[in-house]
């Protein structure tokens, strides 16, 4: 008896607003695998009836995933193949698939990658900020005191950072960078990103803080967050610990005051001289720009 081919599992980018974004080649693999695994099959049923998808669904989700994948490597052993589909954009990035993935390649199974819509990669693309180095880091904690921990730990990163967001916490968490990062961190909120009333919103922290409580538009539909990263730390004569101080200084100054007046205060708050505050609120102003 001829031993049967082991199948393969497709990582599937599917739309995550415009459905005109689904490739070809993403539809003639959910077309032609034996089954799709989907993050929730009644979501991805309106997908697969818009494109005339017959192939039929298993549910595969944050809490059925560890149960469902020794099912699902069983039918991949036994020569099916299985496309892998999340809500909206690439599945295992901050949605479900990663388990699945990982017991596929530990199997030897091939995984192909199926690529297309990403929405934090989208939002990069149109967001005019640095994107030659980012930092991805998904959702924040939901709690203001872990999220605000965490953000805390970011504050020195240099890389432009990606945050997923909910709407309703948008606000919040705006308000929460500004005071871990300071105001006037360069920053954008990328709202339906691909949709009828997609808008990227520009400015600094302080600004889009702001804005976010007079206009509730910002606060609504699915939210991608980018910080600007750190600007490289201050150098006086050496490692004089008046880095960090004078940083945190222009960072509040130079959202209210004009350059050289920030800088002029700063240097007292900091105890550096005006010409190295002058200089530092240079460099700050640049990289926010």
């Amino acid at each position: 008896m001829a031993i049967r081919p082991a199948g393969r599992l497709y990582v599937v980018a599917t739309p995550i607003g415009n459905l005109g974004d689904l490739s070809a080649r993403a539809l003639d693999t959910l077309k032609a695998c034996a089954v799709i695994a989907a993050e929730d099959t009644r979501h991805t049923g309106s997908l697969l009836k818009h494109f005339a998808v017959v192939t039929p669904m298993v549910s595969l989700h944050d809490h059925n995933e560890r149960q469902r994948t020794p099912e699902l490597i069983a039918r991949l052993a036994g020569g099916e193949s299985i496309a892998l589909v999340s809500d909206a954009g690439t599945p295992a990035i901050s949605d479900p698939g990663y388990a699945l993935v990982r017991a596929a390649a530990a199997a030897g199974i091939d995984v192909v990658s199926i690529p297309g819509p990403c929405a934090a990669i989208a939002a990069l693309s149109i967001g005019g900020l640095p994107t030659d180095r980012f930092c991805f880091e998904g959702f924040l904690p939901a709690r203001g005191s872990a999220r605000r921990a965490r953000l805390e730990a970011l504050a020195a990163e240099p890389r432009t950072l990606v945050f997923y967001e909910s709407p309703h916490r948008v606000a919040e968490t705006l308000k929460d960078c500004a005071a871990a990062f300071g105001a006037a961190r360069p920053a954008v909120v990328a709202r339906e990103i691909t949709k009828l009333h997609e808008t990227a919103y520009r400015g600094t922290l302080g600004e889009l803080g702001a804005h976010a409580t007079a206009d509730a538009d910002l606060a609504r539909g699915e939210i991608v967050l980018l910080v600007g990263g750190a600007p490289p730390p201050l150098e006086v004569g050496g490692d004089d610990g008046h880095g960090g101080a004078l940083d945190r200084a222009l960072a509040v100054l130079l959202a209210e005051l004009p350059l050289k007046q920030a800088a002029g205060l700063a240097a007292k708050l900091a105890g550096v001289r005006d010409n190295e505050a002058y200089k530092r609120a240079l460099t700050l102003k640049a990289a926010a720009e």
